[in-house]
């Protein structure tokens, strides 16, 4: 090994590549894959979601027989495992990072726990005064109306175009879901929703995988 190697560049067009090198490297490492955080929400949504569509069809229709207890179960399993898969990626990026970042983290996620919370408890309260399609329509649209929201609050508080687009594209189509009914609002959700969510984390590992 030369022991020239870990001196430091005299040429000052070396130093800055080195600079620059260094900078895209620790960016790298604080960045999780948009791949982690995204996609394993979008196939929640998109099987999920698809499950209550082929089960819960419009007009107390049945697409596909299954158990009733299965598509609720399926959701709340694959978005369990989205949020472990998504919790482990952010602490192997954000572990070391200290100061307003993690501070703005920490009472994101805080605002997701309690939003959710509040919401269950306050539906919990009213659904069972209501036929079957459409307490299951108002779980569905209030919890998809609440992820809108909080990714375009994610979006701001970071400066993230593409949490923030996402999030608008959730809350319209929720509307118009909900407009159309029960039985519908599934189907849309499964499709725009969990597929707009794997197209915003393909955009955001395309500009991680792009970005100078």
């Amino acid at each position: 090994m030369n022991p020239d190697d870990d001196l430091p560049p005299t040429d000052a067009a070396a130093a800055l590549q080195l600079i620059r090198e260094q900078q895209r490297t620790a960016a790298r490492q604080l960045q999780p894959d948009a791949r982690l955080l995204y996609w394993p929400w979008g196939v929640a949504w998109l099987v999920g979601f698809g499950l209550f569509f082929l089960r819960f069809s419009p007009d107390g229709r049945v697409l596909l027989r299954l158990p009733d207890w299965l598509p609720l179960t399926t959701l709340f399993a694959l978005l369990v495992a989205a949020a472990a898969i998504q919790a482990v990626a952010g602490k192997r990026a954000y572990g070391q990072v200290s100061g307003d970042s993690a501070q703005r983290g920490l009472w994101y996620g805080c605002a997701w726990a309690l939003g959710s919370v509040s919401l269950f408890a306050a539906l919990g309260r009213v659904v069972d005064h209501l036929p079957h399609d459409q307490a299951a329509l108002l779980w569905s649209a209030t919890a998809v109306g609440l992820t809108g929201a909080l990714h375009m609050a994610g979006g701001a508080i970071w400066l993230d175009r593409n949490l923030f687009r996402l999030g608008v594209w959730i809350s319209v189509i929720n509307v118009l879901g909900t407009f159309v009914g029960p039985g519908w609002h599934a189907l849309v959700i499964a499709v725009a929703g969990g597929g707009g969510i794997l197209v915003a984390g393909t955009v955001g590992w395309l500009r991680q995988r792009h970005r100078p």
